[in-house]
């Protein structure tokens, strides 16, 4: 049997997958749970998470212990059960969420890792080749003429330019 083409899979004006439903398998942003656990990770370790939860919980239990008996919900004669039940709740949400997140970060600092050791490997590799290259500048450096040897050339050449312009004169000079 033919499959029957969508009106988004006919339309050529809409790049393909445009329009997705929410919740569709395979979803393209496979990330998006990752990173909503790293952002509970990140929430639930501040002082502003730890405050808010702090007065979530007071609120309930004066709530609770102050507000006329018919407008109660969670009783303070049975050791406020549905409260315990919420953090229990929030507790066991919590962990699972900030192990995820964890790992995760294991798996970027891994990466980070590799491409450090890597980068480690070049800089040896460019340094070695540096210091290859010094050395072989070096014993060519040695095989060139220092400055006291082309001073002294210079003056050799200079005492024969001399003698030879003494000897042109003294040979050009009129007899008498």
């Amino acid at each position: 049997m033919a499959r029957v083409n969508t009106a988004d899979e006919r339309r050529f004006d809409t790049p393909k997958g445009s329009r997705r439903a929410p919740f569709r398998r395979g979803n393209p942003d496979k990330d998006r749970f990752g990173r909503f656990t790293e952002w509970v990770a990140r929430a639930m370790g501040t002082p502003a998470f730890l405050a808010g939860l702090s007065l979530f919980v007071l609120a309930w239990l004066l709530w609770n212990t102050y507000a006329p008996e018919q407008l109660r919900f969670d009783s303070q004669i049975y050791g406020f059960t549905v409260l315990t039940l919420v953090l229990s709740l929030q507790a066991s949400y919590a962990a699972p969420l900030i192990l995820l997140a964890q790992n995760r970060q294991d798996d970027r600092d891994r990466v980070q890792i590799e491409q450090d050791r890597q980068r480690a490997e070049r800089n040896l590799a460019d340094t070695e080749y540096l210091a290859r290259e010094v050395v072989a500048l070096r014993l060519a450096m040695r095989d060139l003429a220092s400055k006291d040897f082309i001073r002294s050339e210079l003056r050799a050449v200079l005492e024969e330019l001399d003698r030879t312009h003494d000897e042109d004169a003294a040979n050009a000079a009129p007899r008498p």
